[in-house]
């Protein structure tokens, strides 16, 4: 994109004039920093320590292995306190240099006394830590945040024995898969419901992350799952209007260290895993980081499989205590048979009332391992960090990333001709999905009398170029739900093998488009504190959205602008402790044009506004019991107006959803050793305002995207922390799903997948350098199903996991 509307080019000056008026340089001075790494009297890494500077604004939390960081810090002698809430506090006495570096190696060795009042603690087995940079765009803790999201640590993956992104998703509330990565271009990344609103999980470190195929837990710190919709940080091309799901990778620490895991487990699992941190120089100011993966696996049914090769290396390179860059890449190598799913009919009424009728045999894959697809991907996100004062930062950040589907992709959809087959559908996918995102943000945390003030003020330019020039789609042939296939020529039949696929593809017309799209965004937001413990927010964004369609099409250009604000009120009775909270937020999505008659009866184009949605959330935050009780407690109205519905055979706008409910997220230490998170939701969802027999948008039903109105997940995990178990442990927890309309129209009839309970389990030993598992999951071996949009996606049956990590 060569141009800007002219009145996007005012606003966008105007705001750069805003902010570099806000902006002020600070007096001369003269800094040090410190660094080091806390470790236990045992040896074990500290985690989570929180380090400050007595009587000053310093202060930091230790990482997972043990390694902490001040920066900027005025030279002078400190007070160090080592503070473990709720306990007493650990001191050192130090001094800091000018631009020199103190480093510390400390250890937490405390008296017989002392050991009965002090205990580490640390993020292990909680479910978030107490803050994020992403979620706001700043930093700022979750008791200070009107907003709800939820955090899965890469700890917890690890108990569980996680090999793939859509496991992990199970321990937030709120959430469900409706159907895994099927590596389709554009879209082939797994679909989840949240909040009653489809969503895909196509953000990194707040930033574009799309891809067509499946996520690699390997480089994962955590994965924040932000609830409601987020149309005023993130814009309208990566978020739903239920929330949107941010991966927050690994980054590089001071310090050397690292780890190496196997995994194996049913149906040929097998994987290797290795995390090496290392600094390249003696002062440490450039620190590189590189983890890796490879995964083979089949599926639990008689066909298919996965294998994928995961590296990402980064890099962090600090200049000096004001300026800083990070490098963060990643590069996946897969290949995979599709997701086995089948798609009842959504035209006309259903051939099977019900799974029985449907009689499917889940044992069955309906497909070859011969007809793969490969869905390569590379993502590179470069950041540049400037310290102007000691209340501004300036944060610059470049992302590129680029996702591709080569090979075979099917769906098996419902014929609907009452002989109860349905039409093996396949193609030649050549597709290419390339993103291109440049931010500027503008962090300040200053004072105005005795208001404290934390704003982020940013530009934003996201531009997407779709590529495709694959094969038309073709049949194959019928087949049943029990694996009868039926050939349309008995004598010139069709197989599950490239060349006979190959040879029926070529008779369909191939395909070639080029799609692009680009957004320019300005926003800003502020979170007020009147007073220490009553916290306002207030965010704005202006988006002007550019897209060309089809290149080869004028017709199908575009441009829309739209506005999204965001509100939220916090107030802390018990300050740090106990908040309760209310939000108003917006998220929004671009409308192509349609087309409708005019008053006498021509076709004429038809633009339509952006729809919107609105939602109002209040809720209790709660971090008690000295962090061994932190919960959320929420419950939220989203309203989504200006929907294009189907009329005849045009389209016209008017169309209204509602979805309403309630999230519990509990995360708990009760006792030494034990950890428990918990999780349960609900959720009212309906189109409002929709069209009698439109399967889509059917008038008072619930979107047959929506998902299951109840969800409970539960993990618990306790280790023996002395005696003869001393270091062994035990895990146990699940998921429970209500029924699951996947289709519910007068058109169409309605299909209920059943409600389910799954039940996991695991027994490990873990000491400061190895850990070996053993986990069990679906231990009742539950035949159970997820779905949605009409589909029946099978789940695995019961299956083993042996894993064995080392530390050094």
């Amino acid at each position: 994109m060569n141009y800007l509307n002219p009145r996007v080019q005012q606003i966008l000056f105007v705001f750069f004039l805003f902010l570099f008026s806000i902006t002020t340089i600070s007096a001369q001075q003269s800094f040090g920093s410190i660094k080091g790494t806390i470790t236990t009297s045992d040896g074990e890494k500290a985690e989570d320590v929180y380090l400050n500077l007595k009587n000053s604004k310093y202060a930091t939390t230790s990482n997972e292995y043990g390694a902490f960081e001040l920066n900027r810090v005025k030279s002078g002698s400190y007070t160090l306190q080592i503070s473990l809430a709720g306990y007493e506090k650990l001191t050192q006495e130090i001094i800091v240099t000018e631009n020199q570096v103190t480093t510390l190696q400390l250890q937490l060795t405390v008296s017989n006394k002392q050991l009965k009042e002090v205990v580490i603690t640390s993020n292990k087995g909680k479910a978030f830590p107490k803050q994020s940079t992403y979620v706001s765009k700043m930093p700022l803790k979750n008791i200070e945040n009107p907003q709800v999201y939820n955090v899965v640590s890469s700890e917890i993956m690890k108990e569980q024995a996680i090999t793939n992104y859509e496991d992990a998703l199970k321990n937030v509330p709120g959430i469900q898969k409706l159907w895994e990565s099927t590596g389709r271009g554009g879209d082939g990344g797994s679909y989840y419901t949240l909040r009653g609103f489809e969503v895909q999980a196509n953000v990194v470190n707040g930033l574009p992350g799309l891809t067509n195929g499946s996520l690699d837990p390997a480089n994962i710190e955590r994965i924040e799952v932000i609830k409601g919709p987020s149309g005023t940080l993130f814009g309208s091309s990566l978020v739903s209007y239920g929330g949107l799901i941010n991966t927050v990778t690994k980054k590089p620490f001071v310090g050397f260290a690292g780890e190496v895991s196997y995994t194996s487990g049913s149906f040929g699992l097998n994987r290797v895993t290795a995390d090496v941190n290392t600094a390249l120089d003696d002062n440490d100011n450039i620190l590189f980081r590189i983890n890796t993966s490879y995964q083979t696996e089949n599926s639990f049914q008689d066909a298919g499989f996965r294998t994928a090769l995961f590296v990402a290396p980064s890099l962090s390179y600090k200049v000096n205590d004001k300026l800083s860059f990070l490098i963060n890449t990643e590069f996946m190598q897969e290949e995979k048979t599709t997701p086995s799913m089948l798609f009842l009919g959504r035209d006309q009424q259903l051939q099977f009332a019900n799974l029985g009728e449907l009689n499917y045999n889940t044992d069955l894959s309906f497909y070859s391992n011969d007809l793969s697809i490969k869905n390569p991907r590379f993502s590179l996100q470069a950041q540049m960090n400037y310290k102007i004062s000691d209340q501004w930062t300036s944060q610059t950040v470049l992302s590129r990333g680029s996702s591709k589907s080569n090979g075979y992709y099917s769906y098996i959809y419902d014929n609907e001709d009452g002989k109860g087959d349905f039409a093996f559908w396949i193609s030649d996918q050549q597709s290419q999905t390339s993103t291109t995102d440049i931010q500027q943000n503008f962090v300040g945390d200053f004072k105005i009398g005795n208001l404290r003030n934390r704003i982020v003020a940013g530009l934003d330019y996201f531009e997407r170029n779709v590529t495709y020039a694959g094969s038309g789609y073709a049949k194959l042939y019928n087949i049943t739900a029990q694996g009868e296939v039926r050939q349309f020529d008995p004598l010139a039949p069709n197989y599950l093998t490239r060349t006979s696929v190959d040879n029926v593809l070529s008779k369909e017309a191939a395909q070639n488009f080029n799609q692009q799209d680009a957004t320019y965004s300005a926003y800003a937001s502020d979170v007020l504190n009147i007073t220490p413990t009553l916290l306002a927010m207030a965010s704005l964004r202006v988006d002007y959205f550019d897209t060309k369609g089809d290149i080869k099409n004028d017709k199908d250009d575009y441009t829309q602008t739209a506005l999204s604000p965001k509100f939220g009120l916090l107030y802390q009775p018990i300050e740090d402790k106990l908040a309760v909270f209310a939000n108003y937020m917006n998220g929004f999505r671009n409308v192509a044009p349609g087309s409708t008659t005019d008053a006498n009866g021509d076709i004429q184009p038809k633009t339509f506004e952006p729809e919107h949605a609105n939602q109002l959330e209040f809720g209790v935050k709660a971090n008690l019991l000295s962090d061994k009780l932190n919960a959320t407690v929420s419950f939220y109205d989203i309203n989504v107006a200006n929907l294009v519905v189907s009329s005849n055979t045009f389209t016209v706008q008017g169309g209204e959803s509602r979805s309403k409910g309630f999230e519990l997220d509990l995360n708990a230490a009760p006792i030494k050793g034990l950890s428990i998170i918990a999780g349960y939701s609900y959720n009212d969802s309906k189109i409002t305002k929709g069209n009698d027999g439109d399967v889509w948008l059917e008038n008072g039903k619930r979107p047959f995207w929506a998902g299951p109105k109840n969800l409970i997940n539960l993990w618990a995990t306790y280790k023996f922390d002395s005696g003869t178990l001393e270091g062994f442990g035990l895990g146990f927890g699940g998921n429970y799903a209500s029924e699951n309309a996947i289709l519910d129209s007068p058109k169409t009839g309605k299909f209920v997948l059943p409600e389910y309970t799954v039940v996991n389990s695991s027994v490990f030993y873990s000491s400061t350098k190895f850990r070996v598992a053993l986990n069990l999951n679906n231990m009742a071996n539950k035949d159970y199903f997820n779905g949605g949009w009409s589909t029946v996606n099978p789940q695995k049956p019961r299956n083993l996991v042996a894993s064995f990590s080392y530390k050094f």
